[in-house]
């Protein structure tokens, strides 16, 4: 269950971020993910829509701050992420489109040889 919170905004859309686990091997770390929607439910779906399935929003532990929201209304998509704040030490990482988070490394196609050990 991911961790998150949410902000209605004057205009009657709502903010929601979410906290969710790193798939990385080691399993540490984990990103925040901001969707800008016209309520809760609809938000959630559209991360459901990308795969992101087992995404719930339970309580109100984590809102988005003021930043975040300014972040995520300024982006053509209105659905940003970047890894949570506690993982990066320095300079804080700059927001994400979700397409290169979901983004999958592209694969060969059927046929090619790659590695030529033989003769």
């Amino acid at each position: 269950m991911a961790a998150g919170g949410f902000c209605k905004l004057p205009n009657g859309t709502v903010v929601v971020a979410l906290n969710l686990p790193s798939p990385t091997l080691d399993g540490t770390g984990g990103v925040r993910v901001l969707v800008h929607a016209r309520n809760r439910a609809r938000a959630l779906t559209r991360l459901r829509n990308l795969g992101l399935r087992a995404v719930y929003l339970r309580g109100n532990a984590a809102p988005p701050t003021p930043d975040e929201v300014t972040a995520v209304l300024h982006h053509p998509d209105g659905l940003i992420w970047r890894t949570s704040p506690g993982d990066t030490v320095g300079a804080p990482e700059l927001w994400h489109p979700i397409r290169a988070l979901l983004r999958r490394p592209a694969t060969q196609p059927a046929g090619v040889v790659t590695d030529r050990t033989g003769p």
